[in-house]
């Protein structure tokens, strides 16, 4: 998507148009139908989970 579309300065100047669009956007924010599409990576905070994650990358290998 060009950065230009997202930069565009929207005017509304009619209350019940202005009204649907924020409802749209409310609406979209609470519903987004794009999901990732992959899980969230863990963080891994403990030396022991480091140490078996590494182990087994270099099994991989």
């Amino acid at each position: 998507m060009a950065t230009s579309s997202i930069l565009t300065n929207v005017i509304i100047r009619d209350p019940k148009k202005a009204e649907a669009f924020a409802d749209a956007l409310e609406a979209s924010s609470r519903d987004p139908k794009r999901r990732p599409s992959a899980p969230a990576i863990p963080v891994l905070r403990d030396a022991d989970a480091i140490r078996k994650f590494l182990a087994k990358k270099e099994q991989k290998k």
